[in-house]
């Protein structure tokens, strides 16, 4: 999880830097296009083509077109604020997932998890300090919009295990936003420029091999402890800010993660908890 996470935030840097020159949604098709050959090898590699045969279209078109969104509002943002601060508000998406799996997925959320999701909310509402008219950053909303979208697919891999392997939902998951994205940018479309190739590649080979890590990680721990592990990206990301654009979190950033870190991490705790109390007795006869 920890390779998973440094790899993705190597990603997302490589996104923003592709946001100076192209358009958010042209960086989505480059996103998709860019990782989908190597994640193909590994899949071909490993699993055998088969496993990438769907069975729910539906759902699998429904997570391409959310992952549209999402890296399309998140790359929209990255042009216009600091890794860090994209990072800090995204983190609310494990909040929402909480919050989703109520009428998605008609699970349970007791009062004391909707009291973690209300303090995380806060948070964020912290990092986009609104001003006195109410009014917040439109980058600040997009990177918010960004992890509702996230969230919303969270909840659709739940019903895609039922039926599909993880493989074939990485790969129709790249494929579908790849080829949504290449249409809809059309219109607005910059040619490519030969200078970025090796950025291009580089940026989807760091999120194939993340997705690759990250399938690694669920598969061999327990969702609630390799998932807090997803926090140390903003170790690496303050990193990036500083090392290729100079900049730092300021004191309010810095709050406003610790105010949604800590009521993550209580969610964490929470549904480990809850799931212990719900687990049948061990039967010693």
């Amino acid at each position: 999880m920890l390779a998973a996470v440094a790899c993705f935030s190597l990603m997302d840097a490589g996104m923003k830097l592709l946001s100076v020159h192209y358009p958010p949604l042209q960086v989505t098709l480059l996103r998709g296009a860019a990782s989908l050959p190597f994640v193909l090898v590994w899949v071909l590699a490993t699993a055998g083509p088969r496993s990438i045969v769907p069975v729910r279209w539906g759902l699998h078109l429904l997570r391409g077109l959310l992952g549209m969104a999402m890296i399309g509002c998140f790359v929209f943002a990255l042009k216009r604020m600091p890794l860090s601060t994209a990072y800090t508000i995204y983190f609310v998406a494990p909040l929402l997932v909480a919050a989703l799996s109520v009428p998605l997925l008609g699970e349970r959320v007791g009062p004391r998890r909707w009291t973690a999701i209300a303090i995380g909310l806060a948070g964020v509402i912290v990092v986009l300090r609104p001003g006195m008219g109410g009014i917040v950053s439109l980058p600040g909303l997009m990177v918010l919009l960004a992890a509702t979208a996230y969230a919303i697919a969270a909840v659709t891999v739940s019903l895609l295990t039922r039926t599909d392997t993880p493989q074939s939902m990485v790969v129709w998951f790249l494929a579908i936003m790849a080829v949504g994205a290449g249409l809809a940018a059309i219109p607005g479309w910059v040619p490519l420029r030969l200078e970025h190739a090796g950025l291009i590649l580089g940026m989807g080979l760091a999120g194939a091999l993340g997705q690759i890590a990250l399938t690694a990680a669920f598969m061999r721990g327990e969702a609630s402890l390799v998932a807090p592990l997803e926090y140390t990206g903003l170790v690496w990301v303050i990193g990036w800010d500083w090392l290729l654009w100079r900049t730092w979190p300021d004191a309010v950033t810095w709050v406003g993660a610790a105010i949604i870190m800590a009521s993550g991490l209580y969610l964490l705790r929470r549904e480990r908890t809850v799931g212990a109390e719900r687990a049948p007795p061990i039967d010693h006869s």
